[in-house]
C-alpha cells in the first residue's frame, strides 16, 4: 500500500474555474452528506474574507488527471454555492447562498454573491478578496493505491466528524466504486426491503438503510470462524473493510448477491414481514414495538445465509421468531450492556439454525 501526495495553495478563483471545467469533481452522491446550516456557511465566508486560515482540503487525482474532493466537502461546496456555481443532484445549479450576519461582518445579513441592489450583494471588494483568497490543497496522486486512498479518507473523517458511521462509509464506497454505491442504494429502495424494514426518517437520512444492506451481505457470508468475538472487534471498521472489498470486486459479484438479497427479502415479506424484526410479547401474544436491529441480524442474516447456501428456509418464520424470544433471558434485558460484537457472535449462529428448513 502506497500514498503519493503533493500540496500547494490555490486561489478560490482557480478552484472555481476548475469546477466549471469539470476538472474538480464533487460527486452528486456526496451532497447528501452536506450538513452545514446557513450560519456555519456564513462563518466560513466571513473567515475567508477576513483572511483567517482554513484547514487544508484533500483531493484525489483520478486516472484522467481530474481532482475528486475527498476531505473538505463542506468547505468547497459552500464556496461554490456562495457563487451560484454548485451543481445539485438534479444536475442544475443551486441558487446562490444567502448569507446571515456574522460576528465581525454583520452587514452580510441577507447578502448574496451578486444581488439586485448594493444592500443585498457582496461588494466588489469582498468578491475580489474572496476569489483571490488561497486554500491549501493536499493532492493524493493517481499513483496511490485505492486502499491507501480509502484508509486516508477514513482517518481524515474520524477526526471530529459529525457524520454517522454509514455516511462516512458511503463516502468511502463512492470513492472506490460509484456504481457499487448506486447499486446498494437501489437495493435499499426495493419494495420488499422497505416494507419489511421500517425505520425512522431520521435513520434513513443518516443512511442507516444502506448500513443494513451492507450488514446483511456481510453476516450472510461470515464463516463460523469469523463469528468469534476477537474477529469482530471494532465492528464499524470490520464492516468498512468488508464493504470496500465488495465495492472493489463489483460488478463481478453483482448477480449472485442481488439474487440472494431479492430472494431473502421476498421470503421475509411473504412469511413474516415487519413482525419478524419486532419483539414477540408472550403475555400479549403479539409482535410489538419498533424495528429491532438485533432481530434483523438474527433473521435477515440467517435467511440470507441459508438462501446463499441453498439450504432452504423454514416456512413458518414467525414461529421461529417466537422460539427465539422464548429462549432464557430474551424477554427482558437480553442485550443490556453487551457490545455489538458479543451480540453478533452469540445470535447470528442461532438465527442460521432457527431459519433453516
Amino acid at each position: 500500500m502506497s500514498v503519493s501526495a503533493d500540496g500547494y495553495p490555490m486561489s478560490i478563483g482557480e478552484l472555481t474555474n476548475m469546477y466549471r471545467e469539470g476538472e474538480l469533481i464533487i460527486r452528486p452522491a456526496f451532497q447528501r452528506f452536506f450538513r452545514w446550516n446557513e450560519v456555519q456557511k456564513s462563518n466560513l465566508v466571513e473567515s475567508i474574507i477576513l483572511g483567517i486560515p482554513i484547514p487544508s482540503v484533500f483531493v484525489s487525482q483520478n486516472e484522467a488527471g481530474k481532482w475528486e474532493v475527498v476531505d473538505g466537502l463542506q468547505r468547497i461546496s459552500t464556496i461554490l454555492e456562495l457563487q451560484g456555481e454548485l451543481i445539485g443532484v438534479d444536475g442544475k445549479k443551486r441558487p446562490p447562498l444567502q448569507l446571515t450576519g456574522t460576528k465581525y461582518l454583520p452587514a452580510l445579513e441577507g447578502c448574496i454573491w451578486d444581488g439586485p441592489s448594493q444592500n443585498a450583494s457582496l461588494s466588489n471588494a469582498h468578491r475580489l478578496d474572496f476569489k483571490r483568497s488561497k486554500i491549501d490543497l493536499k493532492i493524493i496522486k493517481r499513483t496511490s493505491s485505492k486502499e491507501a486512498k480509502y484508509d486516508l479518507f477514513q482517518r481524515l473523517n474520524n477526526y471530529g466528524s459529525r457524520l454517522s458511521p454509514q455516511e462516512i462509509r458511503s463516502a468511502l464506497l463512492v470513492a472506490v466504486s460509484p456504481d457499487f454505491y448506486e447499486w446498494v442504494e437501489v437495493l435499499a429502495r426495493s419494495d420488499n426491503f422497505t416494507s419489511a424494514v421500517q425505520i425512522s426518517d431520521r435513520l434513513i437520512d443518516e443512511r442507516y438503510d444502506l448500513e443494513l444492506v451492507l450488514k446483511f451481505f456481510m453476516l450472510c457470508q461470515l464463516s463460523g470462524e469469523d463469528l468469534i468475538l476477537s474477529r469482530l472487534r471494532d465492528f464499524n471498521s470490520v464492516l468498512d473493510d468488508f464493504s470496500v472489498r465488495m465495492a472493489s470486486e463489483y460488478p463481478g459479484n453483482r448477480d449472485v448477491l442481488e439474487h440472494v438479497f431479492e430472494e431473502s427479502f421476498r421470503i421475509i415479506q411473504d412469511r413474516g414481514g415487519p413482525d419478524l424484526f419486532r419483539k414477540w410479547d408472550k403475555e400479549r401474544e403479539e409482535f410489538r414495538g419498533a424495528f429491532l436491529n438485533t432481530a434483523f441480524e438474527i433473521f435477515a442474516a440467517g435467511i440470507g445465509y441459508n438462501v446463499m447456501a441453498d439450504n432452504g428456509v423454514k416456512i413458518d418464520l414467525l414461529s421461529a421468531a417466537k422460539e427465539f424470544w422464548a429462549l432464557p433471558g430474551m424477554q427482558s434485558g437480553f442485550a443490556t450492556g453487551k457490545s455489538t460484537e458479543w451480540r453478533l457472535s452469540k445470535f447470528v449462529p442461532i438465527g442460521r439454525e432457527l431459519t433453516k428448513a
